[in-house]
């Protein structure tokens, strides 16, 4: 509806269709110029700027690009060839398109109600996936629950991987928010989230995403979900454990972490274990001697909280902006007034020549009102990767954990067998000095070392497991310092060169108002001479 740089008299064509006599507020000065503006007000401030960095990304599929919004200045020519890294990575996903749309309200099942009558409700939203190469598009209800089983199994499945973490539950916001808004932001959410694990090397071709994007019907919920039922059958297995019945953990479950409360003898060791190693100052038979990692995990910290600064700089510039546009629509509107002032009121030559002066500035505040409304959009856009990469962090944390843990479950493994091998020396010792030997502690020997292949057995699977988590550390790493490397110099070429574009553009608004105005600033001059 307007350019960037309007030619001279245009100021006085658009300011004759300002409603002068209705303009009470900033909103309905800034809806002339922009019918998308119109239903914003001082109180409730244009969505793209008005919403943290953390949540300016309602979608995965990008705002308008640099290009689109900023065609009309030279500098956007180069712009409109480049891609994005991020889009990049998604043409090599297995995935050509997913998308969560349609939230609808279900009421749960009849036998979870407790109170008859009252079934509780959910929120279901249809996912739509399209694998490469395939025309068919397959379309699947899911709710929120499904997603956080989702992301349990893929934690599960894949240790050691940097696994985008989902989004949060959010109750509060649920209770504080508007329901669509909330609802808004929570598929937006979704959908972001799904296209991060599909764009994964390793989990975007994993079945556990396939299973979720296209198997019909409900998601099955892993057995025994609730904590109560997993600390009652950890409750019932302890006395088997400490029996000898159940002495050792079998090797399927040693390559998982002792959580849960499903085996709690082993979560007492490796407690005890960890307790000896870092109170005790002993050391343990197995430690970690990676100094590149030592070295990488230290620089993450590091990262990390230059990240964490840099991203609340990012949002604090970005309500800046904001405070900044509405300023200036808030000062055009002044002008507005007075230019309704000066012409109702115009006794002499010298007020009406202001007034013609007073709607030329109104025009070019409320223009740059708007560039800053765009730039602000842009701003969000690219700074918003500093808050991507934040949190990414969460996910590094996790697989480092992952790492820390099967180490932790090698050395308590360890520690098993070498005191069980004194067990066994004590009773040979002990059976040695008995004539014909003591055939009681001679089973007890030959229990003990049934016992300790069986640990064998078990240290083995969880070594290969702490070796497999360990080379998953070292692949993402690399991983994420290239797609860190990539990222950030779009982030800077798009932020750098948007600013820049933008600038000029209020730039040129204002000189075209001086040059307007000119000429009533040198009848000033001559008349002050005279």
């Amino acid at each position: 509806m307007m350019s960037s740089s309007p030619p001279a008299g245009a100021a006085d064509g658009d300011m004759e269709t300002l409603p002068l006599a209705a303009a009470s507020d900033y909103a309905s000065v800034v809806s002339t110029f922009d019918p998308l503006l119109s239903s914003s007000s001082p109180a409730s401030p244009p969505t793209p700027a008005a919403s943290p960095l953390s949540r300016a990304s309602s979608s995965f599929v990008d705002p308008p690009s640099y290009a689109d919004v900023a065609a009309s200045s030279p500098r956007s020519a180069s712009a409109s060839s480049s891609s994005s890294p991020r889009s990049a990575r998604a043409a090599t996903s297995e995935y050509s398109y997913i998308a969560v749309s349609d939230p609808e309200t279900e009421a749960e099942a009849a036998a979870t109600s407790l109170v008859p009558g009252s079934a509780p409700t959910y929120i279901s939203y249809l996912v739509t996936s399209a694998r490469r190469g395939d025309h068919r598009r397959h379309s699947v209800r899911r709710r929120f629950r499904d997603f956080v089983t989702l992301a349990d199994r893929l934690a599960e499945s894949f240790r050691g991987h940097f696994v985008p973490p989902r989004p949060d539950k959010n109750t509060v916001e649920s209770q504080v928010m508007q329901r669509d808004e909330f609802v808004a932001q929570r598929r937006a959410a979704l959908e972001r989230y799904l296209w991060r694990l599909a764009e994964h090397p390793a989990i975007g071709t994993s079945d556990e995403l396939r299973v979720f994007l296209q198997a019909e019907g409900k998601m099955p919920l892993p057995s025994s979900t609730d904590v109560a039922s997993r600390m009652l059958d950890g409750a019932a297995r302890l006395p088997r454990q400490l029996l000898g019945e159940e002495a050792v953990a079998p090797p399927q479950d040693v390559v998982q972490p002792a959580k849960g409360g499903r085996d709690l003898l082993r979560i007492f060791k490796e407690l005890k274990q960890s307790m000896v190693t870092d109170w005790g100052g002993v050391r343990p038979p197995l430690v970690e001697e990676d100094k590149e990692f030592l070295e990488k995990k230290q620089k993450m910290q590091d990262w990390e909280q230059q990240l964490s600064s840099a991203s609340q700089q990012a949002e604090a510039l970005v309500k800046a902006q904001q405070d900044m546009g509405d300023t200036m629509g808030a000062l055009g509107l002044a002008f507005v007034k007075l230019t309704k002032f000066e012409t109702e009121e115009a006794i002499y030559e010298s007020q009406r020549i202001r007034a013609v002066d007073s709607k030329r500035i109104a025009t070019a505040a409320v223009k740059a009102s708007r560039t800053c409304r765009d730039l602000n959009t842009q701003t969000v856009k690219y700074l918003d990767t500093l808050h991507e990469h934040f949190g990414i962090m969460l996910s590094v944390h996790t697989a480092f954990s992952d790492r820390a843990s099967a180490l932790l479950t090698v050395q308590t493994l360890m520690s098993d067998l070498a005191s069980l091998q004194s067990r066994i020396e004590k009773l040979e010792a002990a059976s040695s000095k008995v004539f014909g030997g003591d055939r009681t502690r001679l089973r007890k020997v030959h229990e003990l070392r049934e016992t300790i292949r069986a640990t064998e057995d078990a240290k083995c699977c969880a070594l290969r497991e702490y070796e497999r988590i360990k080379e998953n550390n070292k692949i993402e790493l690399s991983r994420l310092d290239r797609e860190r490397r990539e990222d950030f110099l779009e982030m800077l070429k798009g932020y750098v060169t948007s600013q820049a574009s933008y600038a000029e553009k209020i730039v040129d608004g204002w000189e075209t108002v001086a040059e307007e105005t000119s000429g009533y600033a040198r009848r000033s001059s001559n008349d002050a001479t005279y």
